[in-house]
């Protein structure tokens, strides 16, 4: 998170409204992805445009901030445009790839690139859904699907993270946070 001028953390209203700009963000490309008709090998496979922002508030806000980017993020987007079953599935990929990640960069700083940790988000991401899945349909065989989703999961974690990249870049560059 950046300082302003005179080294003082951004207000708290400020930091309620960069909060708020990124849970819209997250919630409107979570939207145009259920409109894209992505034709991919896999059923059910997207790109996780809403992990663009996922990834910018690890990288800009606390661990507690982005977490409640995730969450309101996943909870707005289920209750405006989702059900229960699509609020559980965002859920649990949402905040296994939101741990992942965030473990990833604090273990690894700077070691890993913003795609590597974005790709790593994707696999979480598959694996928190995966285990949904199979409490819902009581078949742990639901995991044979994992090879297919991992495949998909690198160029769409690739994609997502120089997204991410651009996003972050230019929120730094306009210092957005002072």
């Amino acid at each position: 998170m950046e300082q302003t001028k005179s080294n003082r953390p951004p207000s708290k209203t400020r930091m309620l409204v960069f909060i708020s700009v990124l849970v819209a963000q997250g919630m409107i490309l979570s939207f145009i992805e259920t409109m894209l008709p992505i034709p991919f090998i896999a059923p059910g496979a997207k790109l996780g445009l809403a992990n663009i922002v996922t990834l910018a508030a690890i990288y800009l806000l606390t661990f507690k901030q982005a977490s409640a980017v995730v969450l309101l993020r996943v909870l707005l987007t289920a209750v405006t445009f989702g059900s229960l079953s699509s609020f559980l599935y965002s859920l649990s990929g949402g905040v296994l790839s939101l741990l992942i990640m965030a473990g990833i960069l604090k273990v690894f700083k700077g070691e890993i690139s913003l795609m590597g940790v974005s790709v790593a988000g994707a696999v979480a991401h598959n694996i928190g859904q995966l285990v949904v899945a199979t409490i819902m349909i009581h078949n742990v065989l639901i995991f044979t699907y994992l090879p297919i989703l991992l495949i998909v999961a690198i160029p769409t974690g690739i994609f997502v993270g120089i997204v991410a990249r651009i996003l972050i870049n230019y929120l730094e560059k306009v210092k957005f946070m002072r």
